[in-house]
């Protein structure tokens, strides 16, 4: 079989995978599985909630993250990628989905599920409120472990610097998002500017909503994830006006209930993981992730700056613990 056929091959796996195998949770927090979806349509969060309450199986290890895109999207990046674990381990791993009314810590620490691919400000919380382990950061293109934050406007307008931004519509992604959220809140503090300096702020969900929003006029600016910002700006659909410094990259993190054996195994098989190399093949477009070249250990010490912006911006509820 020619490499391009095994590929395809692979992919039509994935597809038909997606289609039997994708797990959500609905409002209740219960896990679903989706059957007989056609990927070539978008599916949204009311065609998950439709489906029936799935059993728990309990030597499952669920698995969830933050969502970046679309329901469709996030499950093809994720369901090879736990296949990888699943087959590196000898363990079981389903992907959950958070529904909009719970967050994803929660339900870390609650141990709905019991690992989470999250941001510095998901471990951060999670650490803080239950206690989490982190295991790895993820390396971005250049083999840093560390990431940006980008503003960006509409590609034709007059704005070119964060000084110009004052007074504008200003649009952000999940309240919990690290790139989406809390840097851009860093950058603005260094700048001088607080949240009343605008005309309006929102909040959109996820990057690719908040470039949207963008592009579609319904804000002036955006605070988002570098990889993604760059790709609009390549197509000429928005302009970078603003790169943040380094700040820790996203992570993969286990809740305390975890068996330290099946940490260290977990650890073992993300660290081995080589995107890049043996292990390409079985992903879907692994690269447009926050760990595009794979893992590297991870420790408390590397979120103790982050930590402190969190904490003066109240960005962690102690009283959720």
């Amino acid at each position: 079989m020619s490499n391009k056929s095994y590929k395809s091959l692979i992919h039509l796996v994935i597809f038909f995978g997606i289609l039997f195998f994708l797990s959500a949770c609905a409002e209740n927090g219960a896990d679903i599985e989706i059957e007989n979806v056609d990927l070539t349509h978008r599916i949204n969060d009311a065609d998950i909630e439709k489906q029936p309450p799935l059993q728990r199986s309990a030597d499952t290890f669920y698995v969830g993250f933050d969502r970046r895109g679309s329901i469709q999207g996030d499950a093809k990046q994720y369901l090879p990628f736990l296949d990888y674990l699943s087959s590196a381990t000898g363990l079981k791993f389903k992907l959950h989905f958070t529904p909009k009314d719970s967050q994803l810590v929660d339900e870390l620490g609650n141990n709905v599920i019991q690992f989470a691919a999250t941001g510095a400000l998901g471990f951060i919380e999670a650490k803080s409120l239950f206690n989490a382990i982190p295991l790895v950061r993820g390396l971005n293109e250049q083999d840093k472990a560390a990431y940006r934050s980008f503003f960006v406007v509409r590609a034709d307008s007059y704005i070119s610097t964060v000084g110009e931004m004052k007074g504008q519509r200003l649009a952000f992604g999940s309240r919990s998002s690290t790139q989406g959220h809390l840097i851009p809140r860093i950058i603005l503090k260094k700048e001088g500017l607080t949240l009343s300096d605008f005309k309006s702020v929102g909040y959109t969900g996820s990057h690719i909503n908040c470039a949207e929003t963008v592009i579609t006029n319904g804000a002036d600016i955006c605070g988002m994830q570098d990889t993604l910002a760059a790709s609009y700006e390549n197509k000429g659909q928005l302009k970078v006006i603003h790169k943040s410094g380094f700040y820790p990259s996203s992570g993969i993190v286990a809740n305390q209930q975890v068996p330290g054996d099946v940490i260290q195994k977990v650890t073992a098989a993300l660290l081995d993981f080589k995107p890049l190399g043996q292990h390409a093949d079985r992903l879907y477009q692994w690269e447009k992730t926050e760990m595009p070249n794979g893992f590297v250990l991870a420790e408390d010490k590397d979120y103790i700056e982050l930590a402190k912006w969190a904490d003066f911006f109240g960005f962690i509820d102690l009283e959720r613990s």
